[in-house]
């Protein structure tokens, strides 16, 4: 197939890429399948998490793939009912977690050759907040 001659169409191209990755790290994630996260995160992926000292986060960075997919794996194993939603933040595919319909988690990702390579998750309740209506 021949590559979109517009930068519209290229970035369109590029913004589907995003959201098939976030999709599958969705899905995934909902089916607790840690083979799959593994093999959609990069060996090399960063996980921060902002919980403002407010909301419980990671207090380091998560750092690698298979990490990332036991922590990922443990939050949904703690939090029954999660309801992930596909979501653009900040302009390009991401996550809205949320349950019994509050907001819990934002999240953003860096999509490098089909593989996620960093994750931002922000639980800061503060932070939260204009995503509390439409989320």
């Amino acid at each position: 197939a021949r590559p979109p001659a517009t930068a519209a169409g290229r970035a369109e191209a590029v913004r589907q890429v995003k959201a098939e990755a976030v999709r599958q790290v969705k899905e995934a994630w909902q089916a607790k399948d840690i083979t799959a996260l593994v093999g959609l995160l990069d060996p090399a992926a960063v996980m921060t998490a902002d919980g403002g000292g407010v909301a419980g986060a990671a207090l380091h960075p998560v750092e690698g793939g298979a990490r990332i997919a036991q922590y990922m794996i443990a939050i949904a194993d703690r939090a029954p009912g999660l309801e992930l939603l596909e979501r653009s933040v900040n302009g390009t595919p991401g996550l809205v977690a949320r349950r019994a319909g509050v907001v819990l988690t934002v999240a953003a990702f860096d999509i490098h050759d089909g593989h996620v390579t960093r994750i931002w998750a922000v639980r800061n309740p503060e932070k939260l907040r204009p995503w509390a209506e439409g989320g």
